[in-house]
């Protein structure tokens, strides 16, 4: 653990610099105690400078422009399957508002952003944060959940995939991830530590080191997004299995009454929609795992004092790869999607059209 604080004492003797020819610098520099992890961390330090901002200015108007599409309701979705995609781009976007913006193009842009450091908010910051993030996450859940039983679970579907239920379930999970994450303004102070690590505001020593608080940090870890990678292959597996021995059952069927084979227009509904639920699905583990994992060692790095030590550089990959996350359900849903496909090719057409129609 003495290494870990160091590290962390060094780093924050380096948060004064940090343009592109500083992190620069630090790569290309000859000194005997720079590993390749700290070149590594210190080239994903300068890949943040540019990296950020673009994300941020892409995953804005993406988002809203995904909310937009769906939200009229001519993709060729159902009312339920609209719901809960409407439900996960705002959730994103918020993500990309509180956690993007408001706290990561600070952390980068230090020097620009400096006066952050003396206002007294970071502690509801962080609740906000947590609470937006666990919306993101459960919102994947529920979806992938309600496509289980829509597929799986014929004679629930009737009462549970309504668009009453729809806003039941979305309200629930609000309401609790609100709820849940009420303890951040008690474990953390309301100034801001201003760096990458899972703890972004200052935290009182007695905090940091109580089994109590770090064993409920550890179960919010395990809580977002530990379980829910878990009930999401669970729910993919059973939902996959279903549909592979449900396909033969129909084509033996049909090809026994008819004598061939012909197209089954059910079979190619369900075929669409465990696609989209499995790219979505895999984007969402995919892009998570690094940070997952990195966050419950570092809670239990400070709760047990283990020996082993994860690279610096991998929190700022796992946060790279869960912010992408925000931004990559429009080309998710672009790729697989023919509907949302002609939508999006209209909006992004009609400033086009309507100045060809002003200028004739």
């Amino acid at each position: 653990m003495g290494q870990d604080l160091r590290t962390i004492e060094w780093n924050v003797t380096a948060m004064n610099s940090r343009s592109l020819s500083y992190w620069f610098g630090q790569i290309t520099a000859d000194y005997y105690w720079i590993t390749l992890d700290d070149q590594i961390y210190f080239a994903l330090k300068m890949i943040q400078v540019i990296y950020c901002p673009i994300l941020a200015i892409i995953g804005v108007p993406v988002n809203l422009l995904t909310i937009g599409i769906l939200s009229r309701g001519k993709c060729g979705l159902s009312k339920c399957v609209t719901r809960y995609l409407v439900a996960m781009s705002a959730a994103d976007l918020l993500v990309i508002i509180v956690d993007l913006i408001l706290r990561h193009i600070p952390i980068v842009y230090y020097e620009q952003f400096h006066f952050i450091y003396y206002i007294p908010l970071c502690n509801i910051h962080a609740v906000l944060l947590y609470a937006v993030t666990d919306c993101s996450v459960w919102f994947t859940v529920t979806f992938t959940f309600d496509r289980f039983v829509a597929i799986c679970c014929q004679k629930l579907k009737t009462k549970y995939c309504s668009e009453k239920m729809v806003a039941v379930v979305l309200g629930t999970v609000t309401v609790l991830s609100c709820l849940k994450n009420i303890f951040w303004y008690f474990m953390f102070t309301g100034l801001y530590w201003l760096m990458n690590f899972p703890w972004f505001c200052v935290v009182r020593r007695d905090v940091r080191f109580s089994r109590v608080w770090g064993t409920i940090e550890l179960l919010h870890n395990i809580l977002t997004p530990g379980l829910p990678f878990a009930v999401i292959l669970l729910l993919n597996a059973l939902t996959v299995r279903h549909i592979l021995v449900s396909s033969r059952g129909r084509r033996r069927l049909r090809a026994h009454s008819s004598g061939e084979s012909h197209r089954d227009p059910e079979m190619e509904s369900r075929r669409k929609s465990i696609i989209l639920l499995l790219v979505i699905s895999g984007n969402f583990i995919l892009l998570w795992a690094v940070l997952m994992v990195y966050s419950i060692w570092y809670r239990i790095y400070w709760l047990v004092s283990v020996s082993v030590e994860l690279p610096q550089f991998l929190v700022e990959v796992g946060f790279m790869l869960q912010l992408l996350s925000c931004c990559t359900n429009t080309a998710i849903y672009a790729v697989t999607q023919t509907q949302f496909r002609e939508q999006l090719k209209k909006v992004l057409k009609y400033p086009f059209t309507a100045i060809v129609k002003f200028i004739h």
